[in-house]
C-alpha cells in the first residue's frame, strides 16, 4: 500500500507498506521515528546492562540495532497512527474522553499491539514461526498483565494533559523502562 494513499506523502512506502507517522502526518515524521528507534535501542541496551548484566564485553550490538530498528519502523508507525486515529475516535481533552481513550488504549490496542510486537520481535530474532509462537505462549501473559500495571495511569495522565502531538513522546519518555523490559522479554530464552 503506498504511503500516498494514506496521507504520508512525504514519506516513501517501505515495502510491507508502512511509512512513519506522528501525530501530524501532513509534515515529515522521520524524526519522530528516528527518535522512537532511538528510545527502543536505549531500552535493549538498559536491558542488557541493567537486567541481564552482560557488561561490555558482552553487549549484543546487534540486538541492539533490531530492537530500534523494531522502535522506528513498526512501534513508531503503529502508534503514532492509533493515537490519531483514536482522537478522532474521542475528541477532546476531558475526563471522561482521558479514560474513555484510556480504556480504548489498554482494553483494545494494547493487547492487540504486545502479540505483534512479540511476534515482530520473534521474526527479526531470527525464530521460525513455531518457535515464535511458542515464546508468545510463554511471554504474552506476563508482558500484558505487567503492561496492565504500568500504563493505564501513564496513559489517562496522557490523553487528559498532553496535546495530540506529544503523547508519543511522554509515552516514550515513560517508555526506556518498558522498552528495557520489552527488550528483556522479546529476547530472553
Amino acid at each position: 500500500i503506498p504511503a500516498s494513499l494514506w496521507g504520508w506523502s512525504c514519506v516513501p512506502a517501505l515495502p510491507w507498506g508502512w511509512g512513519c507517522v506522528s501525530a501530524a502526518p501532513r509534515r515529515c515524521p522521520t524524526r519522530p521515528c528516528l527518535a522512537l528507534g532511538a528510545l527502543m535501542g536505549a531500552g535493549d541496551a538498559a536491558a542488557q546492562q541493567l537486567v541481564e548484566r552482560r557488561g561490555l564485553q558482552g553487549h549484543q550490538g546487534a540486538r541492539t540495532a533490531r530492537m530500534a530498528a523494531i522502535g522506528a519502523c513498526f512501534v513508531g508507525p503503529v502508534l503514532g497512527t492509533w493515537y490519531q486515529l483514536l482522537d478522532r475516535l474521542v475528541p477532546g481533552a476531558t475526563k471522561a474522553a482521558a479514560l474513555k481513550k484510556m480504556l480504548l488504549d489498554q482494553g483494545g490496542f494494547a493487547p492487540c499491539f504486545l502479540g505483534c510486537f512479540l511476534g515482530v520481535a520473534g521474526a527479526a530474532n531470527g525464530l521460525s514461526l513455531q518457535e515464535t509462537c511458542s515464546k508468545l505462549r510463554q511471554d504474552y501473559v506476563d508482558a500484558l498483565l505487567t503492561n496492565y500495571c504500568i500504563w493505564p495511569p501513564v496513559q489517562a495522565a496522557n490523553f487528559y494533559f498532553v496535546p495530540l502531538n506529544h503523547r508519543l513522546a511522554v509515552v516514550q519518555c515513560v517508555a526506556v523502562v518498558w522498552n528495557c523490559y520489552l527488550s528483556w522479554k522479546a529476547n530472553g530464552p
